[in-house]
């Protein structure tokens, strides 16, 4: 069966028209949103039952877009960059992510990969790097989130944070699942991040 995800497309760039941010209004402005569709077979992951507790927290301009993911979950093409031979099962049963437009997205573009990121209550994602710079938009609050050699601080939904190309970054989920949405470009789009800091699960 051939699913239409137009809708997926549409959402995904009004939710980032909601945000009032310099970074985000020229990023957005960069991409051309008439890109042809990908064919692909859904692949549902064991971290789409967080998707659930996530349209209770998302906050009115990302409810559109937390309520078709969570409707829509086992349509759509999940997926995850590591293994459980990476960081374990406990980080595999929570994590994944769906890439919206990419190199291997529901969409086609070859400049930029967009999606979202799915991390289940208290998940670590260690520090990592990669070549493409990016931009996260947190949708649900609460995840604390480190750059570079700083110290881990809270982040709410709707605020930017950008990652420029070969910074180290980690995040770490609380009580509460994370929903965030990511823009990456200028590097390789389908590239697996370079892990530099501990695969231990849970707060110290």
């Amino acid at each position: 069966m051939t699913t239409n995800f137009d809708e997926l497309l549409e959402r995904f760039h009004a939710t980032l028209a909601t945000f009032d941010d310099a970074l985000v209004r020229n990023e957005v402005a960069r991409i051309g949103w008439a890109m042809p569709a990908r064919p692909l077979d859904p692949r549902p992951l064991a971290c789409l039952r967080q998707l659930d507790r996530i349209v209770e927290l998302a906050p009115a301009n990302a409810q559109p877009l937390a309520r078709l993911l969570a409707e829509r979950r086992r349509q759509l093409r999940w997926g995850q960059t590591y293994s459980e031979a990476d960081f374990g099962k406990t980080f595999i049963d929570n994590y994944g992510w769906l890439e919206v437009f990419g190199t291997r997205g529901h969409f086609v573009n070859d400049e930029v990969a967009a999606g979202l990121l799915i991390l289940g209550p208290e998940i670590v994602y260690p520090d990592h790097h990669h070549v493409a710079e990016e931009i996260y938009i947190p949708l649900t609050g609460g995840t604390e989130w480190r750059m570079g050699e700083g110290d881990f601080g809270r982040r709410e939904a709707g605020e930017v944070i950008h990652h420029a190309s070969d910074v180290s970054h980690a995040m770490r989920t609380g009580k509460e699942p994370l929903l965030a949405l990511y823009l990456w470009r200028g590097g390789p789009l389908a590239a697996k991040s370079t892990i530099t800091g501990s695969v231990s699960q849970g707060r110290n």
